[in-house]
C-alpha cells in the first residue's frame, strides 16, 4: 500500500474517531519558517495599509494568520536585534561588561536553534548573521545547515556569471532546504534577508541607496510616492540638539533631502520590498510542492523599524515609533479558520518569537529568556495575563548614536538619553505622532514619576546600569546645513572632507586585481588585457553639488577619468559606472574634458566651452587655450559643478565649462570615483582627494537664461568622422 493511500485511510479512521484536521495537526510537531527583513517600517506592507507597494503573498500570510499591530523590538538596530532573537534575551542582558556592543560568550553557548535540534529538529540558516560576537564563536555549530550571505554586494556572481539578488539567493537556499527535508523530522528554517538595508556601494541605477532585485524592475517607476507624513521642518527643528546634529540627520542627507531623492530612494525601497515578497511566494509556492504546507508555520518580521525622513531622520536609532515598531506576522495552518485573519492588538516583542518557537516545538524557555510565548495569541486565546509595558532601550554604537533607555505603555512612553541629561514623555493616546514632550507638564509630574521608576525596576531586572561611555560622543552633522552631509563635522570655514586616508581603500569599493593603495596613493593598474572599463567608487554619500581638489599622476598610455554624478550598472558589472566623467589622459585635447561614460560619450572636448540644448546637442560657444600635461609627475585637478554647469581644471587652468540643458540625460546627483580604462597596459594614482558639498538646492540654468549664440558648432562626434565631416552651425539647425 502507498504512503498517499495509507495516509487517506488514516484521514478517514481518524475522522470517524472524532478527531479534527487541527488536533490531528497539534499532535505532530510543527515545522517553523522564519522570514527576517532588515530595516523594514509597518509602513511599507500592503496588510499594514500602504496603497502603493504590492505585497500580496505577505498580505496573504496576514489574511490567514495573526497580524501584530503593536509589534516592537527591545533595540532598533540590526546585530542587537538579531542577537536578541538568537539569545531569547535583551541587549542589556547579553551585553559583555565594558563593551556593550559585543555579546557575551555564555549567552552564545546555547541559542534557540540548539534547543531545537536537541528535539528532533532540523535547522537552516541562510542570510545576514552580523552577530557581535568574540572571535572563537563558532555559528556553524549551531545550525544544521548554514550560509551566512551579506549585503555588499546585493548582487552575487554566479559560476555561470549571471547576477543574483541575496535576497532571490537566499530562498533558492531555502527552497533547495526543503528539497532534501527527511520525512521522519521537522525542521525549523531561518531566512534571514539584508533586504530593505540601504547600500552606499552597490546601487541600481540612478542614485538610489537600495538596490531591488531582478523581480522587481521597472516597478514604481512612473508613481508619485507622497511625503513623509512628518516631514514638517518644525517637527525636526523641535528636536533636542544631540538628535538633531547625530547619524539619523547625517543619513537623511544622504539618501532623503530633496524631491529628486527622496521619490528616487523610496521607489527604489518599495521594490526591495516587493521584491522579498516575490521571493517568498517563490518559497511558498515549494512549500506546498513538497506537500509541508499544512504542517508548516509561517512568521515575518524585521529587525527594526526605519525613519525614511520622518521628522526629517533617517535610519533607526531613535526611541520613536517608526524606529522601534516593527511588522509582525504568523501564519499557523493548524489554527482553526474562523480564529485566522486577525489583528492583535497586545504589545508583542522580538525577545518573544523564540519563547514562541520552543513552545510550538512543546519546550519550555530556559529562565534566562526575557520574552513570553505568543502562541496563545495565534491560536485565537486572549491570555488572562499579558505585559502592561514593554522595556526599550539603544546603547549600540555609543559616541555616535545616542544611547537610552525607557517604558512604553499602551498610554505613555518615557524616555531618558543617558549621556545627555534630556527626557521624553509622550502621551501617546492625545499625541500617537509623538510630536510634544510632557515631561514639563506638571498634569503629567506623577506619570513621570511611576514610569522612572518603573523604567528602573526593569534595568534592575535585565542586568543594571549602563557602564559609562568610553569614548566622547561625536557629532556627525552639522545642526542646519545646507548641503549634504559631512562625513564628519569640519570646523575650517572652507569645510574640505578628505575622502581618502592614504592608507587603505576603507570607504572604496572597487575589484582588487585593479585597485590598491601604493605609496600613500589610490592607484589603479592595467596590464592591457582589460575587457571593460572598471571602477572604484566612494561609499560613503551620492554627490550633487561639490568642488573637488585632488593630485593625479598618470602614465604615459593611461586612459581613465574622474567619475562624478554617475550610476552603477549591475546589470553590466558589479563595479561598473555610468555617468559624467573629467577625463584623465596624456592626449592635450582630452586631458579634462567632459566625457559620458556609458552615455552620450563626448559632450567637450579640452578646451571648449559647450552648451548641450535641451535635444541633447552639444555647442561650442568659445575656445579655451589648450595646455600639455606631461606623464609621470603630480597634477591638481579641480572639478566645480553647480546644478548644470560643470568646470575642469588642471594646475589652475581651465580646461572645460560645460553646462547641460539636457533634462533628459543630465544626472543631477550620483556616484563618485574613479576609472581604469580598456587598452594599453597603464597606472593612475590619486592622492590629497578633498571634497566640498555644496548646497543641494543651486539653481539650474535654462534655455531662458543660457543662450547659444548663432556661431556656435557642433562637438566632433567620437571616432574619426567621415571625409566630408563639418561642424554643424547653431544658426543652421533645423
Amino acid at each position: 500500500m502507498s504512503k498517499a493511500v495509507m495516509s487517506w485511510f488514516a484521514k478517514i479512521f481518524c475522522t470517524f474517531l472524532g478527531i479534527t484536521s487541527y488536533n490531528l495537526g497539534a499532535a505532530k510537531k510543527p515545522n517553523i519558517v522564519f522570514f527576517f527583513a532588515d530595516d523594514q517600517t509597518i509602513s511599507t506592507l500592503g496588510c499594514y495599509g500602504n496603497p502603493i507597494v504590492k505585497t500580496p503573498n505577505i498580505d496573504a500570510l496576514a489574511d490567514r494568520g495573526t497580524r501584530f499591530q503593536q509589534a516592537f523590538v527591545s533595540h532598533p538596530i540590526c546585530w542587537a536585534s538579531r542577537t536578541s532573537i538568537l539569545t531569547g534575551m535583551t541587549a542589556r542582558s547579553y551585553r559583555t561588561p565594558g563593551n556593550g556592543d559585543r555579546v557575551g560568550d555564555a549567552a552564545l553557548k546555547t541559542l534557540y536553534s540548539d534547543l531545537l535540534r536537541e528535539n528532533n529538529y532540523r535547522t537552516g540558516y541562510f542570510g545576514k548573521w552580523h552577530v557581535m560576537s568574540s572571535r572563537k564563536f563558532d555559528r556553524k555549530a549551531h545550525f544544521d545547515e548554514i550560509e551566512v550571505i551579506g549585503r555588499n554586494p546585493f548582487f552575487k556572481k554566479l559560476p555561470d556569471g549571471t547576477l543574483r539578488h541575496e535576497t532571490d539567493l537566499i530562498v533558492d537556499k531555502g527552497i533547495n532546504f526543503l528539497k532534501q527535508q527527511p520525512e521522519d523530522k521537522p525542521f525549523a528554517l531561518n531566512m534571514w534577508f539584508n533586504a530593505c538595508h540601504a547600500e552606499d556601494s552597490d546601487r541600481r541605477p540612478g542614485i538610489g541607496h537600495f538596490p531591488w532585485p531582478q523581480s522587481a524592475n521597472e516597478l514604481y517607476k512612473d508613481t508619485y510616492i507622497g511625503p513623509p507624513r512628518l516631514a514638517d521642518p518644525s517637527i525636526f527643528n523641535n528636536l533636542p540638539d544631540f538628535l538633531q546634529t547625530s547619524i539619523t540627520r547625517e543619513r537623511f542627507f544622504w539618501r532623503w533631502n530633496t524631491p529628486e531623492k527622496y521619490q528616487t530612494n523610496i521607489r527604489a525601497y518599495y521594490r526591495m520590498v516587493t521584491g522579498i515578497d516575490n521571493a517568498i511566494g517563490r518559497f511558498l509556492k515549494a512549500l506546498d510542492d513538497t506537500g509541508l504546507a499544512d504542517n508548516t508555520i509561517i512568521v515575518y518580521s524585521a529587525d527594526n523599524g526605519y525613519h525614511m525622513a520622518n521628522r526629517g531622520l533617517a535610519g533607526k536609532w531613535s526611541h520613536f515609533e517608526e524606529s522601534i515598531q516593527v511588522p509582525m506576522i504568523i501564519a499557523d495552518p493548524r489554527v482553526p479558520r474562523d480564529k485566522q485573519g486577525k489583528v492583535s492588538t497586545l504589545p508583542a516583542l522580538n525577545i518573544d518569537l523564540p519563547a514562541t518557537f520552543l513552545d510550538w516545538a512543546g519546550l519550555v524557555s530556559p529562565e534566562r529568556f526575557d520574552g513570553r510565548s505568543l502562541k496563545p495569541i495565534v491560536d485565537g486565546d486572549e491570555p488572562t495575563k499579558w505585559r502592561s509595558d514593554t522595556f526599550h532601550e539603544h546603547f549600540a554604537v555609543r559616541h555616535r548614536i545616542p544611547a537610552y533607555e525607557g517604558i512604553r505603555t499602551s498610554t505613555y512612553k518615557y524616555v531618558r538619553y543617558v549621556d545627555h541629561n534630556t527626557e521624553f514623555l509622550h502621551d501617546l493616546k492625545k499625541d500617537p505622532d509623538e510630536l510634544v514632550n510632557r515631561v514639563s507638564d506638571p498634569k503629567y509630574s506623577e506619570i513621570l514619576e511611576k514610569l522612572r521608576e518603573r523604567t528602573n525596576q526593569r534595568i534592575k531586572e535585565l542586568g543594571g546600569p549602563l557602564d559609562p561611555p568610553t569614548q566622547k560622543f561625536t557629532t556627525s552633522t552639522p545642526p542646519h546645513p545646507l548641503a549634504s552631509a559631512d562625513l564628519k563635522l569640519n570646523t575650517q570655514k572652507e569645510r574640505f572632507v578628505s575622502i581618502f586616508n592614504g592608507k587603505n581603500l576603507n570607504g572604496w569599493t572597487g575589484d582588487k586585481r585593479y585597485w590598491s593603495v601604493k605609496d600613500g596613493a589610490l592607484t589603479g593598474i592595467t596590464d592591457g588585457s582589460l575587457k571593460k572599463n572598471r571602477f572604484i567608487t566612494w561609499n560613503a554619500s551620492t554627490i550633487r553639488n561639490f568642488e573637488l581638489l585632488l593630485k593625479v599622476k598618470f602614465s604615459d598610455r593611461a586612459n581613465s577619468g574622474i567619475q562624478y554624478r554617475s550610476k552603477m550598472l549591475p546589470e553590466i558589472g558589479l563595479d561598473v559606472a555610468g555617468g559624467y566623467q573629467c577625463d584623465i589622459m596624456p592626449r592635450e585635447n582630452m586631458n579634462g574634458m567632459v566625457y559620458e561614460e556609458k552615455g552620450r560619450r563626448i559632450l567637450s572636448y579640452t578646451g571648449q566651452k559647450v552648451i548641450v540644448d535641451q535635444k541633447g546637442q552639444p555647442w561650442v560657444i568659445e575656445q579655451i587655450p589648450v595646455k600639455k600635461y606631461p606623464p609621470n609627475v603630480w597634477h591638481e585637478y579641480r572639478v566645480l559643478v553647480r546644478g548644470n554647469h560643470h568646470q575642469h581644471w588642471i594646475e589652475d587652468h581651465k580646461t572645460a565649462d560645460f553646462i547641460d540643458l539636457d533634462e533628459d540625460n543630465r544626472a543631477l546627483g550620483g556616484v563618485f570615483g574613479f576609472q581604469v580604462h580598456v587598452g594599453p597596459a597603464m597606472q593612475i594614482q590619486f592622492k590629497d582627494i578633498r571634497m566640498k558639498h555644496l548646497p543641494d538646492n543651486l539653481p539650474l540654468r535654462t534655455s531662458a537664461d543660457t543662450k547659444i549664440p548663432p556661431s556656435a558648432y557642433g562637438v566632433r562626434p567620437q571616432g574619426t568622422p567621415k571625409k566630408d565631416w563639418v561642424p554643424p552651425r547653431y544658426q543652421n539647425r533645423k
